[in-house]
């Protein structure tokens, strides 16, 4: 067995898999980046090293993450998911540096790693898979000749994709070209390829994925499958196992086709067999050789721990059970909780949480790395935990998790928390009809309609309120406020020991120093201090409204940290008010930035791939 792990990632997949390492008896490495000293994961790891270089770019240095593992002994590296989970040439380099890469071997993450070639794959294992090419595509009529040939709507994919990254829909012929370009600028930002290809588009399918687990002598199983069609622009935001409304005949097809295609590939570890279900036919998607952010509901009806698994079989271990051990128990949901707000187009919130308090419940699990005070950083994804949830049936799991969604308070930045209790009440998510167009094209609308009444609603009474307020010399709540001033100033007076962290050449060391103080000295001039630092770091809530803004000045700033993907006009252009003018991408999220006024473009002042930090000027519009 290993004695030392590192884990090449950072948040709560990293807190997840150091818990797992702690019940096997393993030391564990963490390795963060400056911003994220202060995170979960370097607080809970044996040791901890700093990563050096940009935040945004460290977690992704194979090189330097691979030289920390020999230096601090670590004799295998868990990668988590997202980073360099799925990176072949880092899981090789790890094998020649006699490291143990945990995960499958480099050719398997490869082969599957480029959706032509798994396609290649499955359809020689004989696995059902969308009509398309398994050829690369380069040119707007090599499109639009399959476009004629399938049928409108048709995806265009990168190749080297996955999370809805370099995917577009195409629904008629003129927006071919442009659907292409976009599909391999994105392919090549995010996976250093711009190949793509062509499939034919399911428009109402279900997004269903199987979890697989083998190990390294031949055996494999798999651990029924997951729904997963709750998504938006192809992100999923709630996920259930098992599937409503699944026939038992294409759930037997379905896990017995996962199995066949891990077969053919010879896999090892934890993987995910995803695939799309129309009516009552299933076509393969594609293979993730990785452990997925979803795992805990497989985890919650099967009894069964994947990451530790996972450790296990990666040690050479047999599987310590059977298919015929696995029988799934209940239903379990899992509801993503990003920094986002979905009444701002899930506009990413990045700042400090004020109040982080966890629901407490018996059927409850929180896959998390935050805490109070934890900053949202700008530099990563807007995950801040995964509330997981069992009840004997489907119907028991939804009320539960309507129970848990209402007792977790988050305050300093939006979430996503109002979104998921309005679609636990939702009509067509009640009766299961719940397809990958489902949030997008339906329940967003009612949504939205829901909450403009509701703050129609709020306003109203806030008004009266008000009113009554001046009439009374109270404040909104009718109160005087005596008890939150009291509350704001409460500060604690107490000398203790203080723990300290000193970097000596990136290997973290912890110090622990107890403050001598003289008792007859006061100690008020320390407490104001305390109480302007607390205020300061307070922050607002409308911090990160918006990707860009520019408030009709024609002077279009950035508003957080994050990279210009894209600029569709030239300085000398006339643009009108709400054209798009540039493609703007912050915690992993793309948004258009659009001109706030007619005009003329001036002035250009970044370029495309350029990162810009917050309040940057963009672009300038004049006259």
């Amino acid at each position: 067995m290993f004695k030392k792990v590192l884990i090449a990632n950072r948040g709560e997949i990293a807190v997840r898999v150091i818990q797992a390492c702690r019940e096997l008896g393993l030391e564990t490495v963490a390795i963060f980046s400056e911003p994220d000293k202060d995170g979960k994961h370097v607080k809970m790891a044996t040791e901890q090293w700093r990563l050096e270089g940009q935040p945004a770019k460290v977690y992704l240095d194979g090189s330097q993450i691979l030289d920390i593992a020999k230096r601090a002994g670590a004799d295998a590296i868990h990668p988590g998911y997202g980073f360099l989970a799925e990176n072949a040439d880092f899981a090789r380099q790890c094998g020649e540096a006699g490291v143990k890469f945990i995960g499958p071997n480099p050719e398997v993450i490869h082969k599957m790693g480029s959706k032509i070639e798994s396609r290649r794959v499955m359809e020689k294992a004989g696995v059902p898979v969308v009509p398309g090419t398994t050829d690369p595509v380069t040119t707007v009529e090599e499109v639009r000749t399959l476009g004629k040939k399938y049928g409108y709507p048709i995806a265009i994919k990168a190749s080297a994709g996955g999370g809805g990254r370099g995917l577009r829909v195409v629904r008629k012929e003129e927006d071919v070209e442009q659907a292409l370009s976009g599909a391999q600028r994105e392919g090549a930002s995010y996976f250093g390829s711009d190949e793509v290809y062509v499939e034919k588009y399911l428009d109402h399918p279900r997004h269903i994925e199987v979890q697989i687990i083998a190990d390294e002598h031949g055996k494999i199983v798999h651990l029924y499958e997951r729904d997963c069609s709750s998504q938006r622009r192809h992100q999923k935001l709630l996920e259930e196992a098992p599937a409503a409304k699944l026939d038992k005949d294409l759930r037997a097809r379905l896990t017995a086709a996962a199995v066949k295609g891990a077969q053919a590939l010879g896999y090892s570890s934890a993987g995910t067999v995803e695939c799309m279900v129309s009516g009552n036919e299933f076509y393969f998607l594609e293979v993730n050789t990785r452990i997925q952010v979803e795992h805990p509901i497989s985890e919650m009806i099967t009894g069964i721990d994947i990451v530790k698994e996972q450790l296990l079989v990666a040690a050479g271990k047999k599987l310590s059970f059977s298919q015929a051990d696995i029988e799934p128990r209940g239903h379990a949901i899992e509801c993503r909780i990003n920094a986002e707000d979905p009444l701002k187009n899930f506009m990413p919130s990045p700042g400090m949480l004020t109040r982080f308090e966890l629901p407490h419940h018996p059927w409850v699990r929180v896959d998390t790395a935050c805490y109070p005070g934890y900053t949202i950083l700008p530099f990563y994804d807007s995950l801040l935990a995964k509330l997981v949830v069992w009840g004997k049936n489907r119907e028991e799991a939804i009320q539960r998790t309507r129970v848990a969604l209402k007792h977790f308070i988050i305050e300093g930045v939006a979430t996503t928390i109002p979104f998921h209790i309005a679609m636990l009440d939702d009509a067509a998510f009640l009766a299961g009809d719940v397809f990958t167009t489902y949030v997008e094209q339906d329940f967003m609308k009612r949504f939205s309609a829901s909450a403009a009444e509701k703050n129609q609603a709020i306003k109203a009474a806030g008004a009266t309120a008000t009113g009554a307020a001046g009439a009374t010399g109270k404040n909104g709540n009718g109160l005087h406020g005596t008890k939150a001033e009291s509350a704001e100033t409460a500060i604690i007076e107490r000398a203790d020991t203080r723990s300290f962290e000193v970097d000596v050449n990136q290997k973290i060391f912890k110090v622990a120093v107890t403050e001598m103080i003289d008792p007859s000295k006061p100690r008020t001039q320390q407490s104001q201090t305390g109480r302007s630092a607390t205020k300061a770091a307070a922050p607002t809530k409308e911090r990160a409204a918006k990707a860009a803004s520019a408030a009709g000045t024609g002077k279009v700033q950035s508003t957080m940290h994050g990279l210009v993907k894209e600029i569709m006009v030239k300085e000398g252009a006339a643009v009108k008010s709400g054209e798009k003018i540039m493609i703007f991408e912050a915690m992993k999220m793309e948004s258009d930035i659009l001109a706030d006024r007619d005009g003329v473009v001036k002035e250009i002042k970044v370029k495309s791939g350029q990162t810009v930090d917050a309040h940057s000027l963009l672009l300038v519009i004049g006259d």
